[in-house]
């Protein structure tokens, strides 16, 4: 079980890879248009020098035929670095492309994700990772979790290496029913578990622990005991 941060936000990604044990950083067209105008590359840079080169760093192309995909892959590696996984829609341009990528060694995490055999093709091209987009699949009336507990049905029946990255969630309940249904990873918003754990209900826990402890021992820490 990994998680993954789901941003292209500095700030975010260094403040809360302190507190979560994140695996990574994912990141898309539509979350780069939330940081502004930016130079990508540098960008992508800092992001790596952020989370070391131990973490998986997954950035999207935007060409849709396969001639522009490999061309804006080699663009990315090359001016980021060559461990970055790319992140290829899965059509049938995005297909072919994914076999070419990984014919040449390059990582590969297969994107926009809505169906089984697109999962399947996916996984058949040697994808490193699959990423199903749960909530986008809620809202088209797709059953999310039985998706990706087929995806992980077929992955470990062919004993294949493919990893299930379910992703597009809006709260942490869809992120905890993906990761039981068989996701390998999540990637979500630094924000989205950082509400989380904002809960009033572990809050009063802990602000009742420190009054009982008051209550005995007064305002002392245990390291001043």
């Amino acid at each position: 079980m990994e998680f993954l941060f789901d941003s292209a936000n500095l700030e975010a990604i260094e403040k809360y890879s302190a507190y979560f044990p994140i695996t990574g950083v994912t990141s898309n067209p539509s979350i780069l248009k939330a940081e502004g105008k930016i130079d990508l590359f540098s960008h992508m840079r800092k992001i790596r020098q952020i989370i070391g080169p131990e973490k998986t760093l997954h950035m999207q192309v935007i060409a849709e035929d396969c001639e522009g995909i490999l061309k804006e892959a080699r663009a990315i590696l090359k001016n980021v670095d060559d461990l970055v996984y790319i992140k290829v829609p899965t059509t049938e341009e995005g297909l072919k492309a994914m076999r070419a990528l990984k014919a040449e060694g390059v990582h590969v995490t297969a994107t926009a994700i809505y169906s089984k055999i697109q999962g399947f093709m996916a996984i058949a091209c040697g994808a490193d990772f699959i990423a199903p987009y749960y909530n986008r699949m809620e809202n088209l009336d797709i059953d999310s979790c039985d998706t990706i507990a087929a995806f992980r049905q077929m992955i470990d029946e062919n004993d294949s290496e493919t990893k299930i990255l379910a992703a597009s969630f809006k709260n942490i309940a869809q992120v905890t029913n993906a990761l039981m249904a068989g996701a390998h990873t999540a990637t979500l918003q630094p924000s989205l578990l950082h509400e989380a754990f904002g809960m009033a209900a572990i809050k009063k826990a802990v602000d009742d622990f420190h009054a009982d402890w008051v209550k005995i021992q007064g305002e002392v820490s245990i390291a001043e005991l």
